[in-house]
């Protein structure tokens, strides 16, 4: 990668919980960053945090699920940012549920987003990674792809992930460009509180139960995640492709 290439990273889901955190820790890295979400609007709080800490920052708003609505965000950052030489496919949804009570809808939106997104995020911004010489695809997978109870639809969407990214290591190698899984363990965010409040049981509870279980005696930060991306996004990670890196404070189940 040339020295004079401006770094634009992309991140998806990044107006709140593991995207915030990680499109400001790339910003600290050096990157101009995109901060993408479904509403741009919901964007902005992020975007004054990286640019008053003097980074620089664009808010997006698309959805990762359409075509259109990529090609033209990816567009923009190029213009707007420079060259998008790193994507994090952080965004997603959750529709938790047992499976005999899923409604196709809830599995199709969770596959619309994890899956369809990352590869329609994934092929908009190979074609200037590949100019570049140089590139990092980072998805988010989760511990969940080893099974869950009440996420037949996330769990499948995350263990895609895995293969997803194995596949683009093995396709985009020869250019310079790495793709590699981070799957998170518990991790405090807004979707965790969700899956608190599904079963019925307060966050603070549903937290200490799972603790007990981490080696490391407790629970993941947003920040956590970031830094293993920053890590993955870095010159120094280069050869290093096709992993999942499980960041769950201790042995994934």
């Amino acid at each position: 990668m040339s020295s004079e290439t401006v770094r634009a990273a992309i991140v998806t889901g990044a107006a709140r919980g593991i995207g915030a955190a990680t499109a400001k820790r790339l910003a600290v890295e050096g990157f101009a960053v995109a901060v993408l979400d479904l509403d741009e609007s919901s964007c902005e709080a992020v975007v004054s945090e990286i640019t008053a800490a003097g980074g620089s920052a664009l808010g997006v708003g698309a959805d990762v699920s359409d075509e259109q609505s990529v090609q033209s965000a990816v567009e923009h950052v190029a213009d707007a940012l420079g060259t998008p030489l790193v994507l994090v496919n952080n965004a997603g949804v959750i529709r938790d549920n047992m499976m005999y009570k899923m409604s196709s809808s809830d599995w199709d939106t969770v596959m619309n987003v994890h899956l369809r997104g990352s590869f329609l995020m994934s092929r908009a911004v190979q074609k200037y990674m590949t100019e570049a010489k140089w590139g990092r695809i980072i998805n988010l997978s989760s511990t969940s792809a080893l099974g869950n109870r009440g996420q037949a639809n996330y769990a499948a969407a995350k263990a895609g992930l895995q293969g997803f990214t194995k596949t683009l290591a093995i396709e985009l190698g020869r250019f310079g460009i790495t793709a590699n899984a981070i799957a998170p363990g518990f991790i405090e965010t807004e979707m965790t509180q969700a899956t608190a409040e599904r079963i019925g049981v307060p966050f603070e509870e549903f937290r200490d139960a799972v603790v007990e279980n981490i080696a490391v005696g407790r629970s993941g930060k947003p920040e956590d995640i970031a830094n293993s991306v920053a890590f993955l996004a870095g010159d120094g990670a280069g050869f290093i492709s096709g992993q999942t890196l499980y960041v769950s404070g201790g042995p994934a189940a």
